[in-house]
């Protein structure tokens, strides 16, 4: 019987590479000069300093541009508000979101199962989604269904068995 996995999975060596050439991007531009601009990679989390909120947006957009360019969706990265940092400078949390939560596991199975396709069934294991079914063109048909729809999360579809 076929089957697949669906997982959101994040290269966490791809976003420590696009934060590096962000940070010297910033460091070489001209219009980040004297503003102390700077991204931090902590474990699970993005942290942009900068003196301003407008350069801090301006930063924001390079380390987009260098994730989207290291072929990382944007959808792993959680922002979060602007805060006020120290001396009127600005400061933003990014969360990098890898693994499909229990909403979004129920949201996909109940998606799938919603497809009526005869044969496919979908079950949670753990931070991933098996599904499987009676014929292969059936699970084609549910991974073009799934990267169709905007379920919030960046999917991948791997470990496809006949």
């Amino acid at each position: 019987m076929p089957t697949f996995d669906i997982v959101s999975e994040v290269d966490m060596q791809e976003i420590r590479n696009a934060v590096d050439q962000a940070n010297r991007e910033a460091a070489t531009r001209f219009d980040f000069k004297n503003t102390a601009s700077t991204i931090e990679l902590a474990d699970n989390e993005l942290v942009l300093r900068s003196s301003t909120e407008d350069r801090l947006k301006a930063l924001r957009q390079v380390l987009q541009e260098k994730v989207v360019k290291r072929q990382v969706s944007l959808k792993a990265l959680d922002e979060g508000k602007v805060e006020e940092a120290s001396h009127g400078a600005a400061r933003q949390r990014i969360a990098i979101k890898a693994g499909i939560s229990s909403d979004n596991a129920r949201e996909l199975n109940k998606f799938i199962k919603g497809l009526g396709l005869k044969g496919v069934s979908s079950q949670t294991q753990g931070d991933q989604i098996r599904v499987s079914g009676k014929k292969r063109d059936d699970l084609q048909a549910v991974i073009a269904a799934c990267k169709e729809k905007d379920f919030g999360i960046p999917l991948q579809f791997n470990n496809f068995r006949d």
